[in-house]
């Protein structure tokens, strides 16, 4: 009978479960193991004991050779026999112990099962926030076939947009001009007789402000630097804005409650109807923040929306 053995006849004389059984046995030869490490000995009354004997450094025969050879210090196991009737006695206490530790796992075991009933719900919360810093980016354009005027024009009509957006409240550090992009046509293989102006440049002056109902205004006005001679191009300064929602931590924490909340509801009404009790929360995730527009034609209203899962237990 070795380890494997024993576990099977518990296995299928005490009708407990194959990791039932694993347990029990394992439990009774750890305790063994660990007596053997401490150095104290096993003694099993009736049985037989075990003992670890320890020999020092002694010297000793090649047998072969008949040299004296020095032997290294070691450790042996050893078990003394007891008497027969004491030992069967003895070994019927075990079995009935071990099958009562298997029977106590076991029903431990299916009470735990029973414990760890749960159910997982999700709880919604959305609200509705305005944007508040706006990124207005306008592009404009010039051209001519002498460079020196191009530049001269791009500058004017740049001039011109910042008084424009300083004379409607925004301040200097809202305004970022960056640096005009001149294209040559003749030089990128154009036919000259195909080409009206020679030289065009683009440039973008960008508006970064919390002034979201300011931006709004200025741009509804834009058109009237377009009557002074402006060029803007492809009307990118009103399809381009972005609105930017920047206070996603002031809310984050009200709207994990509700999400939290609104999850607990969801799992007493489930409770309730599988005639059950709701307990602790057992695993709770908290999902991505989302941040969308609400509609194409209102960008700078944010849509905000989480999503929390979390796992009760249920009892009965």
């Amino acid at each position: 009978m070795n380890k494997q053995g024993l576990l099977i006849a518990f296995k299928d004389g005490i009708g407990l479960t194959k990791s039932e059984a694993k347990a029990a046995v394992n439990l009774f030869f750890n305790k063994m193991s660990n007596a053997f490490a401490n150095g104290d000995r096993v003694k099993i009354r009736g049985l037989c004991s075990f003992y670890v004997k320890k020999y020092k450094v002694y010297t000793g025969r090649n047998p072969k050779t008949g040299e004296q050879v020095k032997i290294k210090p070691k450790k042996e196991k050893y078990m003394q026999e007891g008497n027969y009737k004491s030992a069967l006695i003895l070994g019927v206490c075990i079995l009935l112990g071990l099958a009562f530790l298997g029977f106590f796992l076991g029903s431990s075991a299916i009470k735990f099962k029973e414990y760890e009933r749960t159910v997982t719900v999700k709880g919604l919360s959305e609200k509705e926030y305005p944007a508040d810093v706006a990124l207005w980016p306008i592009h404009f354009s010039s051209a001519n076939n002498e460079l020196a005027k191009l530049y001269a024009s791009i500058e004017k009509d740049s001039n011109e947009i910042s008084g424009f957006l300083k004379d409607n409240g925004f301040e200097k550090q809202e305004i970022t001009v960056s640096p005009p992009g001149i294209i040559d046509k003749l030089s990128q293989g154009y036919e000259k007789s195909k080409i009206e102006f020679r030289y065009t440049a683009a440039q973008t002056i960008t508006v970064y402000s919390k002034k979201i109902k300011d931006v709004r205004a200025t741009m509804n006005k834009l058109a009237a630097l377009g009557k002074k001679g402006i060029a803007f191009t492809g009307h990118s300064y009103q399809n381009s804005t972005e609105y930017l929602f920047t206070r996603l931590n002031e809310i984050k924490p009200v709207m994990v409650e509700e999400a939290t909340t609104k999850a607990r509801e969801v799992a007493e009404k489930f409770a309730k109807d599988s005639k059950s009790k709701l307990g602790k929360i057992k695993k709770a995730r908290q999902g991505q923040f989302s941040i969308n527009n609400r509609d194409k034609n209102n960008p700078h209203i944010k849509k905000i929306r989480v999503v929390s899962t979390v796992e009760y237990y249920l009892s009965d």
